[in-house]
Protein backbone atom coordinates (compact mmCIF):
# COMPACT_ATOMS: atom_id res chain seq x y z
CA UNK A 1 0.00 0.00 0.00
CA UNK A 2 2.16 3.02 -1.30
CA UNK A 3 -0.43 5.21 -3.51
CA UNK A 4 -1.50 8.52 -1.58
CA UNK A 5 -5.35 8.09 -0.37
CA UNK A 6 -5.21 4.49 0.29
CA UNK A 7 -6.46 3.34 3.46
CA UNK A 8 -6.09 -0.26 5.45
CA UNK A 9 -7.88 -1.46 8.23
CA UNK A 10 -6.59 -4.80 9.90
CA UNK A 11 -8.59 -6.57 12.04
CA UNK A 12 -8.76 -3.05 14.30
CA UNK A 13 -9.71 -3.48 18.15
CA UNK A 14 -10.43 -0.42 20.64
CA UNK A 15 -10.99 -0.68 24.24
CA UNK A 16 -11.62 2.18 26.96
CA UNK A 17 -11.72 2.11 30.11
CA UNK A 18 -15.07 3.90 31.90
CA UNK A 19 -14.62 4.56 35.74
CA UNK A 20 -18.40 5.23 37.06
CA UNK A 21 -17.98 8.08 38.67
CA UNK A 22 -16.57 11.21 36.18
CA UNK A 23 -13.16 12.87 37.52
CA UNK A 24 -11.69 16.58 36.67
CA UNK A 25 -8.38 16.89 38.42
CA UNK A 26 -5.61 14.63 38.41
CA UNK A 27 -5.42 14.16 42.24
CA UNK A 28 -8.85 12.24 41.43
CA UNK A 29 -8.03 10.24 38.98
CA UNK A 30 -4.95 8.84 40.64
CA UNK A 31 -7.68 8.49 44.10
CA UNK A 32 -9.74 6.55 41.53
CA UNK A 33 -7.87 4.33 39.89
CA UNK A 34 -6.70 3.39 43.62
CA UNK A 35 -10.37 2.73 44.94
CA UNK A 36 -12.08 2.16 42.06
CA UNK A 37 -11.96 -0.25 39.13
CA UNK A 38 -13.29 0.56 35.73
CA UNK A 39 -15.08 -1.24 33.12
CA UNK A 40 -13.44 -2.13 30.12
CA UNK A 41 -15.53 -1.18 27.03
CA UNK A 42 -15.00 -2.39 23.92
CA UNK A 43 -16.20 0.35 21.06
CA UNK A 44 -14.35 -1.87 18.04
CA UNK A 45 -13.78 -5.53 17.52
CA UNK A 46 -11.58 -6.89 14.48
CA UNK A 47 -12.49 -4.33 12.02
CA UNK A 48 -11.33 -4.68 8.56
CA UNK A 49 -11.69 -2.98 5.19
CA UNK A 50 -9.81 -1.52 2.35
CA UNK A 51 -10.27 1.64 0.90
CA UNK A 52 -8.74 2.55 -2.71
CA UNK A 53 -7.83 5.43 -3.69
CA UNK A 54 -10.50 7.77 -5.15
CA UNK A 55 -12.85 5.62 -3.25
CA UNK A 56 -15.42 7.16 -1.46
CA UNK A 57 -17.01 4.82 1.58
CA UNK A 58 -20.00 5.84 4.06
CA UNK A 59 -19.80 4.48 7.69
CA UNK A 60 -23.48 3.78 9.14
CA UNK A 61 -24.99 1.85 12.19
CA UNK A 62 -26.68 2.47 15.48
CA UNK A 63 -25.64 4.97 18.06
CA UNK A 64 -22.65 3.50 19.71
CA UNK A 65 -21.78 1.35 16.46
CA UNK A 66 -18.43 2.57 16.42
CA UNK A 67 -18.54 4.46 13.62
CA UNK A 68 -16.87 7.87 14.90
CA UNK A 69 -14.17 5.77 17.02
CA UNK A 70 -13.04 3.96 13.58
CA UNK A 71 -12.89 7.31 12.22
CA UNK A 72 -10.64 8.85 15.10
CA UNK A 73 -8.69 5.91 14.32
CA UNK A 74 -8.23 6.63 10.54
CA UNK A 75 -7.46 10.00 11.37
CA UNK A 76 -4.53 9.34 13.99
CA UNK A 77 -6.59 10.68 16.74
CA UNK A 78 -6.42 7.80 18.86
CA UNK A 79 -4.21 4.48 18.64
CA UNK A 80 -5.84 0.87 18.06
CA UNK A 81 -5.40 -1.25 21.21
CA UNK A 82 -5.05 -4.09 18.90
CA UNK A 83 -4.96 -4.35 15.10
CA UNK A 84 -3.39 -1.96 12.88
CA UNK A 85 -5.01 1.31 11.07
CA UNK A 86 -2.56 2.80 8.00
CA UNK A 87 -3.15 5.44 5.79
CA UNK A 88 -1.12 6.58 2.73
CA UNK A 89 -0.88 10.61 1.81
CA UNK A 90 -1.79 13.20 4.11
CA UNK A 91 -5.13 13.29 6.05
CA UNK A 92 -7.77 15.94 6.38
CA UNK A 93 -10.52 15.47 9.03
CA UNK A 94 -14.17 17.25 9.53
CA UNK A 95 -14.92 15.67 12.64
CA UNK A 96 -15.29 19.17 15.27
CA UNK A 97 -15.66 21.84 12.81
CA UNK A 98 -14.35 24.86 14.68
CA UNK A 99 -12.45 23.25 17.05
CA UNK A 100 -9.13 25.28 18.38
CA UNK A 101 -11.64 28.85 17.77
CA UNK A 102 -10.39 31.45 20.23
CA UNK A 103 -13.71 33.48 21.00
CA UNK A 104 -11.46 36.66 21.24
CA UNK A 105 -9.85 36.67 18.28
CA UNK A 106 -11.73 37.78 15.20
CA UNK A 107 -12.73 35.19 12.57
CA UNK A 108 -9.50 36.13 10.11
CA UNK A 109 -7.43 35.81 13.26
CA UNK A 110 -8.90 32.15 13.85
CA UNK A 111 -8.90 31.51 10.11
CA UNK A 112 -4.91 31.71 10.81
CA UNK A 113 -5.13 29.81 14.04
CA UNK A 114 -7.20 27.38 12.91
CA UNK A 115 -5.52 26.73 9.27
CA UNK A 116 -2.40 26.14 11.30
CA UNK A 117 -3.18 23.74 13.29
CA UNK A 118 -4.47 21.84 10.66
CA UNK A 119 -1.35 21.75 8.82
CA UNK A 120 -1.81 24.48 6.20
CA UNK A 121 1.07 27.15 5.93
CA UNK A 122 0.63 31.12 6.27
CA UNK A 123 0.74 31.92 2.64
CA UNK A 124 -1.36 29.01 1.33
CA UNK A 125 -3.98 30.58 3.99
CA UNK A 126 -3.34 34.21 2.72
CA UNK A 127 -3.92 33.12 -0.85
CA UNK A 128 -7.20 31.34 -0.06
CA UNK A 129 -8.25 33.83 2.50
CA UNK A 130 -10.56 35.65 0.41
CA UNK A 131 -12.09 32.36 -0.95
CA UNK A 132 -12.60 31.10 2.65
CA UNK A 133 -14.56 34.10 3.47
CA UNK A 134 -16.61 34.08 0.83
CA UNK A 135 -17.47 30.36 1.27
CA UNK A 136 -18.73 30.98 4.66
CA UNK A 137 -20.42 34.03 3.82
CA UNK A 138 -19.04 36.06 6.43
CA UNK A 139 -17.47 38.99 4.61
CA UNK A 140 -19.01 41.32 7.06
CA UNK A 141 -18.30 39.91 10.23
CA UNK A 142 -14.53 38.67 9.37
CA UNK A 143 -13.28 41.03 11.19
CA UNK A 144 -15.02 41.10 14.50
CA UNK A 145 -14.53 38.82 17.45
CA UNK A 146 -15.86 34.84 16.73
CA UNK A 147 -17.74 35.16 20.96
CA UNK A 148 -20.35 37.31 18.66
CA UNK A 149 -21.00 34.41 16.17
CA UNK A 150 -24.02 32.63 15.92
CA UNK A 151 -23.47 28.80 15.74
CA UNK A 152 -24.44 28.88 12.48
CA UNK A 153 -22.07 31.55 11.16
CA UNK A 154 -19.28 29.40 13.71
CA UNK A 155 -19.81 26.48 12.57
CA UNK A 156 -19.70 28.05 8.78
CA UNK A 157 -16.19 29.31 9.04
CA UNK A 158 -14.98 26.01 10.41
CA UNK A 159 -15.94 24.32 7.36
CA UNK A 160 -14.77 26.56 5.12
CA UNK A 161 -11.22 26.62 6.08
CA UNK A 162 -11.35 22.93 6.48
CA UNK A 163 -12.63 22.14 3.19
CA UNK A 164 -9.90 24.17 1.77
CA UNK A 165 -7.10 21.25 2.52
CA UNK A 166 -4.88 19.73 0.35
CA UNK A 167 -5.08 16.44 1.35
CA UNK A 168 -5.46 13.00 -0.10
CA UNK A 169 -8.20 11.64 2.36
CA UNK A 170 -10.86 13.03 3.90
CA UNK A 171 -12.93 12.10 6.82
CA UNK A 172 -16.14 14.07 7.32
CA UNK A 173 -18.95 13.12 10.41
CA UNK A 174 -21.89 14.61 9.88
CA UNK A 175 -20.98 17.51 8.18
CA UNK A 176 -23.65 18.31 6.41
CA UNK A 177 -25.33 19.32 9.63
CA UNK A 178 -24.02 22.91 9.17
CA UNK A 179 -25.69 26.74 7.95
CA UNK A 180 -29.11 26.74 6.11
CA UNK A 181 -29.84 23.96 3.49
CA UNK A 182 -29.03 26.25 0.94
CA UNK A 183 -24.88 26.29 2.72
CA UNK A 184 -25.80 22.71 2.53
CA UNK A 185 -25.78 22.08 -0.86
CA UNK A 186 -22.49 24.12 -1.48
CA UNK A 187 -21.11 21.94 1.47
CA UNK A 188 -21.99 18.93 -0.70
CA UNK A 189 -20.84 20.32 -3.88
CA UNK A 190 -17.13 21.40 -2.43
CA UNK A 191 -17.04 17.48 -1.13
CA UNK A 192 -17.79 16.48 -4.59
CA UNK A 193 -15.41 17.99 -6.22
CA UNK A 194 -12.72 16.62 -3.74
CA UNK A 195 -14.12 13.34 -4.87
CA UNK A 196 -13.58 14.16 -8.37
CA UNK A 197 -10.13 15.52 -8.28
CA UNK A 198 -9.35 11.79 -6.98
CA UNK A 199 -9.68 11.98 -3.18
CA UNK A 200 -10.71 9.79 -0.70
CA UNK A 201 -13.55 10.21 1.57
CA UNK A 202 -14.09 8.24 4.69
CA UNK A 203 -17.89 9.65 5.26
CA UNK A 204 -20.19 9.49 8.48
CA UNK A 205 -23.53 10.11 8.91
CA UNK A 206 -27.55 9.35 9.29
CA UNK A 207 -28.47 10.67 6.35
CA UNK A 208 -29.12 8.08 3.53
CA UNK A 209 -30.13 10.15 1.14
CA UNK A 210 -26.41 11.83 1.83
CA UNK A 211 -24.87 8.57 1.84
CA UNK A 212 -26.44 7.36 -0.85
CA UNK A 213 -25.50 10.07 -3.30
CA UNK A 214 -21.45 10.49 -2.55
CA UNK A 215 -20.88 7.27 -1.77
CA UNK A 216 -20.88 3.87 -3.43
CA UNK A 217 -19.81 1.41 -1.09
CA UNK A 218 -20.98 1.56 2.61
CA UNK A 219 -19.45 -0.50 5.57
CA UNK A 220 -22.35 -1.28 8.33
CA UNK A 221 -21.47 -1.37 11.93
CA UNK A 222 -23.02 -3.12 14.66
CA UNK A 223 -21.93 -3.07 18.17
CA UNK A 224 -18.52 -2.53 17.49
CA UNK A 225 -18.34 -5.32 14.63
CA UNK A 226 -18.54 -4.86 11.11
CA UNK A 227 -22.02 -6.76 10.02
CA UNK A 228 -22.11 -5.48 6.12
CA UNK A 229 -19.53 -3.79 3.55
CA UNK A 230 -20.99 -3.58 0.33
CA UNK A 231 -23.03 -2.05 -2.04
CA UNK A 232 -24.19 1.00 -0.41
CA UNK A 233 -27.64 0.69 -1.14
CA UNK A 234 -28.03 -2.77 -0.10
CA UNK A 235 -26.01 -1.62 3.11
CA UNK A 236 -28.88 1.51 4.04
CA UNK A 237 -31.48 -1.39 3.56
CA UNK A 238 -30.04 -3.50 6.52
CA UNK A 239 -29.21 -0.44 8.67
CA UNK A 240 -32.79 0.60 8.14
CA UNK A 241 -34.02 -3.12 9.30
CA UNK A 242 -31.85 -3.00 12.33
CA UNK A 243 -33.98 0.60 13.29
CA UNK A 244 -37.62 -0.39 11.86
CA UNK A 245 -39.07 -1.84 15.23
CA UNK A 246 -38.53 1.29 16.59
CA UNK A 247 -40.96 4.10 16.39
CA UNK A 248 -39.04 6.86 17.76
CA UNK A 249 -34.90 5.95 17.61
CA UNK A 250 -32.30 7.99 19.29
CA UNK A 251 -30.75 8.57 15.62
CA UNK A 252 -33.29 10.94 14.83
CA UNK A 253 -31.62 13.54 16.83
CA UNK A 254 -28.46 12.93 15.00
CA UNK A 255 -29.95 13.71 11.54
CA UNK A 256 -31.33 10.52 10.84
CA UNK A 257 -34.10 11.22 8.18
CA UNK A 258 -35.50 7.70 6.91
CA UNK A 259 -35.71 4.10 8.35
CA UNK A 260 -38.24 1.06 8.44
CA UNK A 261 -38.40 -2.60 7.20
CA UNK A 262 -38.65 -1.79 3.19
CA UNK A 263 -41.29 -3.69 2.49
CA UNK A 264 -43.28 -0.54 1.34
CA UNK A 265 -40.94 2.69 0.60
CA UNK A 266 -41.99 5.75 -0.74
CA UNK A 267 -39.65 6.32 -3.72
CA UNK A 268 -41.42 9.35 -4.89
CA UNK A 269 -43.57 13.02 -3.78
CA UNK A 270 -43.62 16.03 -6.33
CA UNK A 271 -45.12 18.95 -5.46
CA UNK A 272 -47.23 20.44 -8.08
CA UNK A 273 -49.29 23.66 -8.59
CA UNK A 274 -52.78 24.43 -9.88
CA UNK A 275 -51.52 24.17 -13.48
CA UNK A 276 -49.59 20.28 -12.26
CA UNK A 277 -46.57 21.83 -12.79
CA UNK A 278 -43.62 20.76 -10.54
CA UNK A 279 -42.80 23.66 -7.90
CA UNK A 280 -41.44 24.43 -4.58
CA UNK A 281 -43.12 27.72 -4.11
CA UNK A 282 -46.70 28.87 -3.25
CA UNK A 283 -48.60 31.70 -2.45
CA UNK A 284 -51.11 31.76 0.36
CA UNK A 285 -54.56 30.40 -0.87
CA UNK A 286 -53.16 28.53 -3.41
CA UNK A 287 -53.44 25.57 -4.84
CA UNK A 288 -51.29 22.77 -3.76
CA UNK A 289 -51.34 19.09 -5.02
CA UNK A 290 -48.80 15.73 -3.25
CA UNK A 291 -48.42 13.28 -5.82
CA UNK A 292 -46.83 10.26 -3.94
CA UNK A 293 -45.52 6.93 -5.06
CA UNK A 294 -45.50 3.85 -3.61
CA UNK A 295 -43.39 0.53 -4.66
CA UNK A 296 -44.02 -2.46 -2.52
CA UNK A 297 -43.95 -6.61 -2.37
CA UNK A 298 -47.20 -8.42 -3.78
CA UNK A 299 -47.94 -9.83 -0.81
CA UNK A 300 -47.96 -6.63 1.75
CA UNK A 301 -51.31 -5.94 2.67
CA UNK A 302 -52.64 -2.11 1.86
CA UNK A 303 -50.67 0.51 4.24
CA UNK A 304 -51.69 3.24 6.44
CA UNK A 305 -49.99 6.44 4.64
CA UNK A 306 -49.41 9.14 7.20
CA UNK A 307 -48.39 12.32 7.10
CA UNK A 308 -47.14 15.53 9.44
CA UNK A 309 -46.44 19.19 7.92
CA UNK A 310 -43.74 20.85 10.01
CA UNK A 311 -42.36 24.49 10.02
CA UNK A 312 -38.60 25.55 9.77
CA UNK A 313 -38.73 24.82 13.52
CA UNK A 314 -39.63 21.66 13.51
CA UNK A 315 -43.18 22.39 14.90
CA UNK A 316 -46.13 19.98 13.80
CA UNK A 317 -48.22 22.25 12.05
CA UNK A 318 -51.03 19.62 10.39
CA UNK A 319 -51.50 15.97 10.41
CA UNK A 320 -53.61 13.07 9.40
CA UNK A 321 -53.39 9.72 8.13
CA UNK A 322 -55.19 7.14 5.07
CA UNK A 323 -56.07 3.63 4.84
CA UNK A 324 -54.66 3.06 1.54
CA UNK A 325 -56.96 0.40 0.78
CA UNK A 326 -60.22 2.82 1.00
CA UNK A 327 -58.51 5.00 -2.06
CA UNK A 328 -57.82 2.18 -4.19
CA UNK A 329 -54.76 0.29 -3.13
CA UNK A 330 -53.02 -2.33 -5.57
CA UNK A 331 -49.97 -4.22 -5.47
CA UNK A 332 -46.41 -3.44 -6.69
CA UNK A 333 -45.89 0.61 -7.75
CA UNK A 334 -49.17 2.61 -6.77
CA UNK A 335 -49.59 6.56 -7.01
CA UNK A 336 -51.92 8.24 -4.82
CA UNK A 337 -52.45 12.08 -4.74
CA UNK A 338 -53.21 14.80 -1.84
CA UNK A 339 -54.94 17.88 -3.30
CA UNK A 340 -54.94 21.05 -0.79
CA UNK A 341 -57.47 23.58 -2.65
CA UNK A 342 -56.56 26.79 -0.91
CA UNK A 343 -53.57 26.64 0.97
CA UNK A 344 -54.09 27.87 4.17
CA UNK A 345 -50.81 29.41 5.52
CA UNK A 346 -48.42 32.46 6.02
CA UNK A 347 -45.21 33.14 4.54
CA UNK A 348 -42.48 30.60 5.70
CA UNK A 349 -40.63 27.37 5.11
CA UNK A 350 -42.17 24.14 5.51
CA UNK A 351 -41.99 20.82 5.05
CA UNK A 352 -43.68 17.16 4.56
CA UNK A 353 -42.99 13.65 6.82
CA UNK A 354 -44.40 10.65 5.19
CA UNK A 355 -44.73 7.39 6.96
CA UNK A 356 -45.82 3.72 5.86
CA UNK A 357 -47.17 1.51 8.17
CA UNK A 358 -49.30 -1.84 8.35
CA UNK A 359 -53.31 -1.07 9.10
CA UNK A 360 -52.82 -1.38 13.28
CA UNK A 361 -49.53 0.96 12.97
CA UNK A 362 -47.26 -2.32 14.58
CA UNK A 363 -44.88 -2.37 12.02
CA UNK A 364 -43.53 0.77 10.19
CA UNK A 365 -42.25 0.25 6.43
CA UNK A 366 -40.94 3.93 5.86
CA UNK A 367 -40.77 6.68 7.87
CA UNK A 368 -39.61 9.62 5.46
CA UNK A 369 -38.59 12.91 7.52
CA UNK A 370 -38.01 15.24 4.30
CA UNK A 371 -40.30 13.80 1.55
CA UNK A 372 -40.90 17.50 0.32
CA UNK A 373 -40.06 20.87 1.40
CA UNK A 374 -41.89 24.26 0.49
CA UNK A 375 -41.41 28.06 0.68
CA UNK A 376 -44.72 30.07 1.27
CA UNK A 377 -44.13 33.38 -0.57
CA UNK A 378 -44.96 36.60 2.44
CA UNK A 379 -48.40 38.31 1.87
CA UNK A 380 -50.25 40.79 3.98
CA UNK A 381 -52.84 37.78 4.30
CA UNK A 382 -52.95 35.87 7.84
CA UNK A 383 -50.19 34.06 8.90
CA UNK A 384 -49.92 30.76 10.09
CA UNK A 385 -52.10 27.67 9.84
CA UNK A 386 -55.50 27.82 10.02
CA UNK A 387 -56.56 24.31 8.66
CA UNK A 388 -55.66 21.73 5.50
CA UNK A 389 -58.33 20.10 4.16
CA UNK A 390 -57.27 18.14 1.80
CA UNK A 391 -58.38 15.08 -0.31
CA UNK A 392 -56.30 11.27 -1.16
CA UNK A 393 -56.96 9.85 -3.86
CA UNK A 394 -55.44 7.05 -6.68
CA UNK A 395 -53.25 8.82 -8.98
CA UNK A 396 -52.72 6.67 -11.68
CA UNK A 397 -50.06 9.29 -13.60
CA UNK A 398 -47.83 8.37 -10.30
CA UNK A 399 -48.11 4.50 -10.29
CA UNK A 400 -47.14 4.66 -13.81
CA UNK A 401 -43.79 6.64 -13.25
CA UNK A 402 -40.80 4.69 -13.38
CA UNK A 403 -37.74 5.39 -11.12
CA UNK A 404 -35.42 7.50 -12.69
CA UNK A 405 -32.79 6.74 -10.05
Amino acid sequence: MTQPGAVEIDRASRRFRVYPQSVRTLKELLVARRRVRGTDVWALRDVSASIAPGEAVGLIGRNGSGKTTLLRLVAGIIKPTSGTVKVEGRVGSLLELGAGFHPEFTGRENVYLNGAILGLKRDAIRRHMDEIVAFAELERFIDVPVRTYSSGMYMRLGFAIAAHLDVDVLLLDEVFAVGDEEFQRKCFGKIFEFKQRGGTIVFVSHDAAAVDRLCGRAVLLRNGELAFDGPTREAITQYHRLLAEERDPDERGAGLSEYGTGDARIVECRLVGPGEEERRQFSPGERLTAHVRIETADDVPPPRLSWELRDEAGLVLAAGSTDTAEIGWSSGARGFRFDVESLPLGDGRFRLRLELADADGGRLYHWLDDAARFVVYPSDGEAGLIRIDGRWSADVEAAGRTDQA
